[in-house]
């Protein structure tokens, strides 16, 4: 690909995280013409860290999230290709070699690598993701062993921004990302509206980066949870029709048991009341999503997710919501 890629690193605090992101980004076989680290406020070393090791940087001087510090680094790339990640993120060296050709081979809008856990890499982090009727996602082979299923490229809808090669032109015709959301499904509501309107990904297995994940709110911090849970409402409320409520209910009552058993029903609980009190200016406010595109979309995601859960052991989120939601 001829075409020139700036790195986009939304970055808050985790500076010894960062600097790994930044070392490995500086290693890989095909360079990026800029590399733009967009500080969500930090208070460590990080600006100069990503100073130090040649990234541009842009202080937003407090936290405005995820999507935000994303929006403001693809508004200041000036390149084709716009390179997102995560700043716990670690990468092969032909990560962006191998995303770049098949993504210019596949004509596709974005691509998304094959992530793996870090500390763990026979096992993955995930590799693209599926959004069911219900409103929640899944990060397709997230925690199942490293193997055949994922090992070939394929067309996908979904691609997480962990580390997300996209075209600069679809991501501001699509709007960018919906800063309402701050952090968690704000990908998923991008790619979404992209798919809506014609575009598709594809998933390229020969790119791998290692993910951390948690590094910002820890896994099934309370943040994280009551984020996650106003967002689900709120994706619903933007794209979703009220003939869905059965579905959209079931998954956010099961996935409150599990926010339960992972002793956070409260951080749940507020974030459904936030969302709830915001479904109704976000559903306003957005474009109604044609249902004729939506139900098949979205029904080949739930498709996949049976199929890739009865490959492994299922988990009981999954088996559950498949049991009530038919």
């Amino acid at each position: 690909m001829e075409q020139e890629v700036t790195a986009v690193i939304p970055n808050w605090n985790h500076a010894e995280l960062l600097e790994r992101t930044l070392e490995t980004l500086g290693r890989q076989t095909r360079g990026c013409a800029r590399v733009i680290v967009v500080d969500n406020g930090s208070t460590d070393s990080s600006l100069a860290v990503a100073r130090r090791l040649g990234a541009e940087v842009i202080p937003l001087g407090r936290n405005l999230g995820f999507a935000a510090a994303v929006n403001r680094g693809v508004a200041a790339a000036a390149t084709p290709w716009v390179w997102i990640l995560n700043n716990d993120v670690e990468l092969h060296p032909r990560c962006l070699e191998a995303l770049a050709a098949r993504v210019v081979e596949a004509g596709a809008g974005f691509a998304a690598p094959r992530l793996k856990r870090l500390d763990n890499p026979s096992r993955l982090d995930g590799c693209y993701d599926l959004l069911a009727r219900s409103g929640c996602a899944w990060r397709a082979g997230s925690g199942m062993p490293d193997g055949p299923l994922f090992a070939a490229p394929r067309e996908i809808a979904f691609a997480p921004f962990t580390a997300v090669l996209v075209r600069r032109s679809l991501f501001e015709q699509a709007g960018g990302l919906d800063e309402n959301f701050g952090s968690f499904l704000e990908d998923v509501d991008f790619c979404l509206r992209c798919a809506l309107a014609g575009a598709r990904g594809v998933y390229v297995p020969e790119a791998v980066a290692y993910h951390r994940g948690g590094a910002t709110f820890g896994a099934w911090g309370a943040p994280m949870v009551e984020l996650v849970a106003r967002n689900q409402v709120l994706l619903a409320a933007r794209h979703f029709p009220a003939r869905w409520w059965w579905r959209v209910l079931a998954g956010q009552l099961l996935w409150g048991a599990v926010a339960a058993r992972h002793g956070r029903l409260g951080a749940w609980l507020r974030g459904k009341w936030r969302g709830l009190c915001e479904a109704r200016r976000v559903r306003r406010a957005g474009q109604r999503a044609d249902v004729g595109t939506l139900e098949p979309l979205l029904a080949a995601c739930e498709e996949d997710i049976r199929r890739l859960q009865q490959a492994a052991r299922p988990e009981p989120y999954w088996r559950l919501y498949f049991a009530v939601a038919r």
